[in-house]
């Protein structure tokens, strides 16, 4: 039967979750992936209250909706990035401190096994998210940059990254990185090199999201075939490519929204995305996890936007077959 949609509630924090689930039950969703911020889902208070996540489990039961996995983007990114003050803006308070980057980058890291311990008592086997990158801001090798500084930057994720995977796999939670500009991994090639960074860490897979990789020119369905045990998660987002001679698929310094980036965020269906190759590819390996869309559009309105995406997954999701079509002609 079709796979469950959920809408990520990232971004729709500003929303209690209280309303956002009435709304969301009304427009038919399945469920939601639950993101770990505004008062969706606080990891601090998962593990401090005995009653937190049976509330939170009763209020989604009581307007019909699942949850099959939660998010913490924000925290996990600050693990392994070099810390400055754009952090400060994404993170909670406790977590920021004094500022200091490693006292950040090892609460960060605290607060990424937490929501581990967190997810288990939820009663959930998957928690997206971020690691950063202590080598992403090396992107383009001026000034010259050598391959032991790029090893180094991979070993680092590894080291900091290996103890939180330990942790994950021992509350049998996995991890999914979203394969992302910013992270360790943004491409298929920077993602193997991840894994082998992490030993092949089982708790370490992918949230697979195409919206980030159709405007860097690559086949999402490429990723799902170089990693089909790897594919824990899945998001709908879709991205528009707005190349016009005069500005490329490094963004400009332009805010999301403005007509003159080289790409943008758009509603699932009005962009690059090609959806029929990719469920073909996750029919293959048998993904039977969430379709969890990640609505992101700034021209057009975002209630709008969620029932027009969630009936879209509707038309182009599909099962896999389960027969051979041309077997009847065997002998």
């Amino acid at each position: 039967m079709p796979r469950n949609v959920t809408l990520f509630t990232g971004q729709w924090a500003d929303l209690p979750l209280s309303e956002l689930a009435a709304k969301t039950s009304e427009w038919g969703f399945d469920g939601l992936e639950l993101a770990c911020w505004g008062d969706h889902f606080e990891v601090d208070k998962a593990l401090s209250s005995d009653s937190y996540v049976r509330e939170k489990r009763d209020l989604l039961e009581s307007h019909n909706l699942g949850c099959w996995s939660i998010s913490n983007h924000l925290v996990g990114q600050a693990v392994a990035d070099p810390i400055d003050a754009r952090h400060q803006a994404i993170l909670d308070p406790r977590i920021w401190g004094d500022g200091d980057p490693e006292g950040v980058r090892q609460r960060a890291a605290q607060e990424m096994k937490d929501t581990a311990s967190a997810a288990k008592l939820f009663g959930v086997d998957v928690v997206n998210g971020f690691t950063g990158s202590p080598i992403w801001h090396k992107l383009y090798f001026f000034p010259p940059t050598s391959s032991d500084e790029i090893d180094a930057g991979y070993a680092e994720f590894g080291q900091r990254w290996t103890p939180i995977l330990d942790h994950f796999q021992a509350q049998g939670v996995k991890f999914g990185l979203e394969v992302h500009p910013t992270e360790i991994a943004y491409d298929i090639i920077t993602f193997g090199r991840a894994l082998e960074a992490v030993d092949g860490h089982p708790a370490f897979g992918i949230n697979f999201d195409p919206s980030h990789l159709v405007h860097q020119f690559l086949d999402p369905v490429e990723l799902i075939n170089a990693f089909p045990d790897r594919i824990f998660h899945a998001h709908v987002k879709d991205s528009k490519l707005q190349l016009t001679g005069r500005n490329s698929i490094l963004s400009s310094h332009l805010d999301f929204g403005d007509h003159r980036r080289g790409w943008d965020f758009v509603s699932p269906g009005h962009g690059d995305v090609e959806w029929d190759p990719i469920i073909r590819a996750l029919n293959r390996l048998g993904y039977d996890g969430p379709l969890s869309i990640e609505w992101e559009d700034s021209g057009m309105d975002r209630e709008f936007g969620a029932r027009e995406s969630l009936a879209e997954v509707r038309r182009f999701d599909f099962p896999s077959s389960d027969i051979v079509f041309d077997e009847a002609f065997a002998d």
